[in-house]
């Protein structure tokens, strides 16, 4: 520690005081007088407000009342037909070592013979389901009997029992920014709880984790955690009106849960127990946005576009001449930048159709056309 020398500063202190003093400075700041300068007794007194209305007066309380909706009742009426779905997966370490990785979801009962809707991401790729009633009954469920379609991530699972409570589908369609909805499921895998909101917004569409797109959606902000997926959002009559599937989570992000609209959702599920799939119009590609990185690893000639990455034998695209490596740039017509535009196109067309695409296979600019199929069982 530095030591002060207390008879040098109060000498240097007493010496900066007389030069201070002889030089007839002052240590405080100037104060500027003339006879322009407003003293207190020129101020201006301060202005009176202007009335707005003087004879108004508050109206007085409605003394009506709206009765806020009885969200027991609802859940009441819900909460037995909706089961809790627990997975198994086998995954591996990082020393390539096989573990057994556990999944929660939710599902929903569609018919009294044991028809369960819930999502293709709580059961994709599970090596066993089990499905526990709200009455406490457990079932297992043959895998291999399992539909799903990843596209619009739904799924339909049948367990063996009879004379389940059902529920009944609402119109989607009908619901307006604003109305109450209630999502039951079992979140956190702790059991089926229930969770109500409104309605935020329709029609919305989302990126989520692997890259799919998902379209009209129900945006709520009703409470939507880990486990609700696959469980239903009802409206204030019990009514079906949405499928939960996704949920917005990052920093500043709050309440912005996502449901599958029933009326999006409905034609899938149908096809789903009717057939095991759904059929769709084919052109037999993988495909992947064009991006700097594609630009520089494939010396391609166009920086937008759509890359194919893989051809399936015998399919119309193979058919009409195209390969690995293509670009698409224009498909029935129109501009296409990334392989959603291109999907949203297709899914939208017509099996037999005829499409005309414009494409570049190296250097070189072509087009033709293809008759889209229809799409062959998942395998």
């Amino acid at each position: 520690m530095k030591r002060i020398n207390i008879k040098y500063l109060a000498v240097s202190l007493v010496l900066v005081l007389a030069l201070t003093l002889s030089a007839g400075c002052s240590l405080l700041p100037d104060i500027e007088t003339s006879p322009s300068a407003t003293t207190p007794s020129t101020l201006s007194p301060p202005s009176t407000p202007t009335p707005i209305n003087p004879g108004y007066t508050l109206p007085p309380p409605s003394g009506n009342s709206i009765e806020l909706p009885s969200i027991a009742e609802v859940v009441a009426k819900v909460k037995p037909s909706v089961v809790a779905i627990n997975t198994e997966i086998t995954g591996y370490d990082i020393f390539n070592q096989p573990l057994t990785q556990q999944g929660a979801g939710s599902g929903w009962i569609l018919d009294k013979s044991g028809i369960i809707v819930t999502n293709n991401h709580v059961v994709q790729d599970a090596e066993s389901i089990t499905v526990t009633l709200d009455d406490g009954r457990t079932f297992t469920v043959d895998t291999s009997k399992v539909a799903t379609d990843a596209l619009a991530d739904l799924a339909v699972l049948k367990i063996d029992a009879t004379n389940l409570p059902a529920l009944t589908l609402g119109d989607s369609t009908v619901l307006r920014v604003g109305d109450w909805v209630v999502a039951i499921g079992n979140a956190l895998g702790e059991g089926i709880s229930a969770t109500d909101g409104i309605v935020s917004r329709k029609g919305a569409t989302i990126t989520v984790d692997t890259g799919q797109t998902l379209r009209d959606l129900i945006q709520t902000n009703a409470a939507i955690n880990p486990g609700n997926s696959g469980g239903p959002l009802v409206n204030l009559a019990g009514e079906v009106v949405g499928i939960t599937s996704a949920k917005l989570s990052a920093v500043g992000v709050e309440g912005m849960g996502y449901a599958i609209s029933i009326h999006e959702a409905s034609p899938i599920i149908q096809g789903l127990i009717q057939k095991g799939y759904i059929v769709r119009p084919w052109l037999g590609v993988v495909l992947s946005t064009v991006n700097q990185w594609l630009v520089l690893t494939e010396d391609l000639a166009v920086d937008k576009g759509v890359f194919i990455t893989f051809v399936a034998p015998d399919s119309p695209a193979e058919k009409a001449g195209l390969k690995e490596g293509d670009v698409i740039t224009s498909f029935d017509g129109k501009e296409v930048n990334t392989a959603d535009d291109l999907l949203q196109i297709l899914h939208t067309s017509q099996i037999g159709q005829k499409v005309e695409i414009i494409y570049w296979q190296g250097k070189i600019k072509s087009s033709t056309s293809a008759t889209l199929a229809e799409s062959p069982p998942p395998s």
